[in-house]
């Protein structure tokens, strides 16, 4: 997690950065700047690492929904391995900013970047006239109860393709995430002060 250490230059904060390293595929080792803004909390390597083998059969040509962004790590380690496309929404202009920077600085044309309100976004969607993802990344503000809130409205709009597949990366301590009752648990693991699940939606 980033900490905010303002320094003022020319009469304005300059907000610190960092950077991630996209850790396989066409774009393995390549390092990006994200900027350290207050409660941006990237997946670690090891966790990125664990969750794309999981994926690994499924991340091929797969139209891909990252919730919640922040740096984008999730989203560009799935279009660095091939994703056909992903829909990076997040609330602060800061971070979607530099994400549309990044995305040009790799290239792609594979990517759509949404500053929204991630609940606000999800409930303006109109079932059964949106396109479907195959496979959601979902990494909410920890303690902040929003990962009910949110496998529901990705159900309710009907935004999820036969068989999607659902990252849910939440607080430690939340042992069992209240999700739709048709999506199987298929992997889980937690590591320091994360828990991180693949779900498999069912019909």
């Amino acid at each position: 997690m980033g900490r905010r250490n303002p320094q003022r230059a020319n009469n304005k904060v300059a907000i610190p950065s960092s950077h991630l390293r996209i850790i396989g595929g066409q774009w393995r080792g390549r390092k990006l700047e994200f900027m350290a803004v207050d409660g941006l909390r990237p997946t670690p390597d090891r966790v990125r690492e664990t969750l794309f083998n999981w994926v690994q059969p499924y991340i091929s040509g797969a139209r891909c929904l990252d919730l919640f962004s922040g740096s984008g790590a999730l989203g560009l380690e799935a279009l660095s391995r091939n994703a056909e496309s992903v829909t990076f929404v997040d609330l602060n202009n800061i971070t979607t900013r530099q994400l549309q920077t990044n995305l040009q600085l790799l290239k792609t044309q594979s990517a759509e970047v949404i500053q929204a309100d991630v609940m606000q976004w999800l409930e303006s969607k109109l079932t059964d006239m949106e396109p479907r993802y195959d496979m959601v990344f979902m990494d909410p503000p920890f303690r902040q109860d929003m990962v009910k809130t949110c496998c529901a409205l990705l159900e309710s709009h009907n935004l999820l393709a036969e068989n999607a597949i659902i990252y849910v990366e939440t607080e430690s301590e939340l042992s069992h995430p209240d999700v739709p009752d048709n999506w199987e648990e298929h992997r889980s693991k937690t590591a320091g002060q994360v828990s991180y699940r693949l779900y498999i939606r069912k019909n």
